[in-house]
């Protein structure tokens, strides 16, 4: 398997779509199919907001386009609460699946966390909600949360859920029930670590130019419709918590839809949180090396041709 991760903005998913169809072709198709690796794109109609660019699976070559097959985007439905044990289990689905047809798996994405529990095989129990916990929780602030979790996390020995996956009160008491739930019970199923078996490319881009991307990438999906995307959402009658529970887009585009902040408001404070985000997914990213894992990082500006190359010759190296 091939591994390409890196921060929001960086180009992950176009340079994953490339390197598939530079992998020899399995009985007439693309060599690589792609697993995602992002927390929210799972969600369907939730589109603008995850940046699910679908057009960016497409490949024009030699006067033909090659669609390149992905999994695990559009696969539950909003207001759900889509976790990481679910995620495991549909990408070993996944995984053997395309593994089973001949077919190199790339996972591509920037969830780390996501990213980590396959590749290292994190031990996870599916842990249900625990309504006596949840009502002990009720009226505390995030900050008191966040603290509760890191308790926990120091307690266990826990790289779960950094405060990427706690920007809302919801989001923490859900982390806290987690810890708990797997501390406390046994798992019942081990999944098989891949970190050994995997070439992991990271995408790493200067940080002026992250930042000049994702501004511009803000405006352009506010442009594009991302406020009616949250509207038509709500309209389902998803409620607003549950938008809120997503983070990011989804939190601060609901408040603004909702009356609850101006338009300049939601965008000065949106663009601040995911600058933020992103500087966590690198920190994030840099804290699997500590842990062990071996990143080979490329330079996002390079020319595509040579970023594929680059990863193909290490994946040569590879005792594939």
């Amino acid at each position: 398997m091939i591994t390409i991760l890196g921060p929001t903005a960086s180009g992950k998913t176009p340079l994953a779509t490339a390197l598939a169809c530079q992998l020899p072709l399995v009985a007439g198709c693309c060599g690589g199919e792609i697993i995602s690796a992002d927390s929210r794109q799972v969600y369907r109609r939730m589109d603008i907001g995850t940046g699910k660019d679908l057009d960016d699976y497409r490949m024009e070559t030699n006067g033909r386009t090659i669609n390149v097959p992905y999994h695990l985007i559009d696969i539950v439905e909003p207001g759900t609460k889509y976790n990481l044990f679910q995620y495991q289990q549909d990408f070993a689905d996944a995984y053997d699946d395309i593994t089973g047809r001949g077919v190199v798996p790339i996972l591509c994405g920037g969830t780390g966390l996501y990213i980590e529990a396959v590749l290292k095989g994190y031990q996870l129990s599916p842990v249900p909600q625990n309504p006596e916990l949840r009502q002990r929780l009720e009226g505390k602030s995030l900050a008191e949360l966040t603290q509760m979790l890191t308790e926990l996390k120091a307690k266990n020995g826990s790289t779960m859920h950094n405060t990427t996956d706690v920007d809302s009160c919801q989001r923490a008491i859900r982390a806290i029930e987690i810890e708990i739930g797997s501390a406390e019970a046994p798992a019942a199923l081990r999944p098989t670590p891949l970190q050994d078996t995997t070439l992991i490319v990271g995408v790493n881009i200067d940080r002026e130019e992250r930042r000049r991307k994702i501004t511009a990438r803000l405006r352009q999906r506010l442009e594009h419709g991302m406020a009616d995307e949250v509207s038509g959402l709500l309209a389902e009658g998803i409620p607003a918590e549950d938008l809120i529970y997503y983070g990011l887009e989804y939190k601060f585009v609901t408040e603004y839809v909702t009356g609850q902040s101006t338009y300049d408001e939601m965008f000065q404070r949106l663009e601040i949180a995911i600058h933020q985000f992103a500087k966590r997914q690198m920190t994030w990213f840099r804290g699997m090396e500590r842990r062990g894992f071996t990143i080979n990082w490329i330079d996002a500006t390079l020319p595509m041709d040579e970023k594929v190359g680059h990863i193909l010759e290490l994946y040569g190296e590879q005792d594939h």
